[in-house]
C-alpha cells in the first residue's frame, strides 16, 4: 500500500499525520472548528470557523486568507484554477478571481425566492454553505449545499443561481426543512446528497430526485465515490444517545446500500472521507469519535485516533 499523509480536520484545529502512522500525528493549524479540508492542484485549503486558510509546503505552515465573513464553512476552486469560492456563516457566498488576495461577494447567491426561509435552530438562526462543488465536465456549474436551505445551481461560475430542492425533504419530525450537508458531483449532471433526512441523487442536476436510502437511518453528513464504489455513513438522528451509526457501501450507484462491519460500528458515525490514487487499501474515514479508518483487502480497520472529533480528511502524496 502506498504511503501518504493526510490532513484532518478536527474540531480543534487541522493535524497531520503519515496514513500508516496516525498515532504519530500532530497539530499543524490551531483554530476553531474545521469544516472542510480541500486540495486543489498543489495548495492545501482548511476552511474554519476562524477564516479560509491555505497551505503551499503540505499543511505545514497556513495563510489566512482574510474572506470578509470570518466563519468559512465551505471551498471549492474552478477547474482552471482562476477562480477561488468561499461559503460562510451565515449563508454569503465570496468569489477571488486574484488567487485569494481580494474577494467579491456574489450578491445574487441572495435572490433566490427560499433565502428568507433558511435557518438553522443550532447555529444562532442562521444558515450556511455547508458545501460546494464544480465538476471538471462542467466548469461554469456550481453547486452549494446549504443547511439549512437546500441545494442550489449556478450555470454562471455563481453570478445566479436556481433552487433544484423540490422532493429534498427532511423528514424529521422537529424539523422540516432541506437539510443539506454535502453535495457529491459523480459528473456535470449527477450528483449524490447528503441531508438530514436521507441520501438523495439526480443525474438532472437537481431537476428531480431519488432517494436512495431505506429511511430506517436517515442522517447523513457526506458520501464519497472512489473506484467503482460508493460510500456513505448514516445514523438515526443527529447525535441522539443511540445513533446506531452505520456504513454502506454501494457497487451499483446507489441503487442498493449495503450495510457493512467496521471498527466502532454503531456508536462510531463517520463524517469524512478522502483516498490514496490506488483502487483498494486507499479509502480512509474519519469518524466523530476521532478514529481514522481504512479499507483495504475488503476490510475496515483502525488506523489510529487523534484527540479531536473529525470533520474532514485530505490525502497527500509524499
Amino acid at each position: 500500500m502506498s504511503r501518504g499523509a493526510l490532513l484532518i480536520g478536527t474540531d480543534e484545529g487541522v493535524y497531520r499525520a503519515y496514513t500508516d502512522d496516525i498515532a504519530d500525528s500532530r497539530r499543524v493549524l490551531e483554530s476553531e472548528l474545521v469544516l472542510r479540508v480541500r486540495r486543489f492542484g498543489d495548495a492545501m485549503f482548511a476552511a474554519t470557523r476562524s477564516g479560509l486558510f491555505r497551505s503551499r509546503d503540505g499543511g505545514e505552515t497556513w495563510t489566512d486568507l482574510a474572506v470578509p465573513r470570518r466563519e468559512v464553512y465551505s471551498v471549492v476552486q474552478s477547474p482552471d484554477a482562476e477562480r477561488l469560492y468561499a461559503g460562510t456563516h451565515p449563508a454569503h457566498l465570496y468569489i477571488s478571481t486574484d488567487d485569494g488576495a481580494t474577494w467579491r461577494e456574489l450578491t445574487g447567491f441572495q435572490d433566490v425566492p427560499s433565502r428568507e426561509t433558511w435557518h438553522t435552530p443550532r447555529h444562532r438562526n442562521e444558515a450556511h454553505v455547508r458545501s460546494l462543488s464544480v465538476h471538471p465536465d462542467t466548469p461554469d456549474r456550481m453547486i452549494a449545499g446549504v443547511e439549512v436551505g437546500g441545494v442550489l445551481v449556478s450555470d454562471d461560475c455563481g453570478e445566479s443561481w436556481e433552487e433544484r430542492r423540490a422532493g429534498l425533504h427532511n423528514e424529521r419530525e422537529d424539523n422540516l426543512q432541506f437539510d443539506v450537508h454535502h453535495a457529491l458531483s459523480l459528473s456535470g449532471d449527477e450528483l449524490v446528497v447528503s441531508c438530514g433526512g436521507g441520501l438523495y441523487r439526480t443525474r438532472n442536476a437537481g431537476d428531480s430526485w431519488t432517494r436512495l436510502d431505506d429511511h430506517n437511518h436517515p442522517y447523513f453528513r457526506e458520501a464519497f465515490s472512489h473506484g467503482d464504489r460508493l460510500y456513505a455513513a448514516a445514523t438515526r438522528g443527529p447525535w441522539v444517545s443511540e445513533m446506531d451509526a452505520t456504513l454502506f457501501e454501494s457497487t451499483d450507484e446507489g441503487e442498493t446500500l449495503d450495510a457493512v462491519s467496521y471498527p466502532g460500528a454503531g456508536d462510531a458515525f463517520v463524517l469524512a472521507w478522502t483516498a490514496l490514487d490506488e483502487t483498494d487499501g486507499g479509502v480512509f474515514a474519519g469518524t466523530h469519535t476521532g478514529s481514522v479508518l481504512r479499507r483495504a483487502g475488503g476490510e475496515w480497520t483502525n488506523t489510529g485516533t487523534v484527540p479531536a472529533r473529525i470533520q474532514s480528511l485530505e490525502v497527500i502524496q509524499v
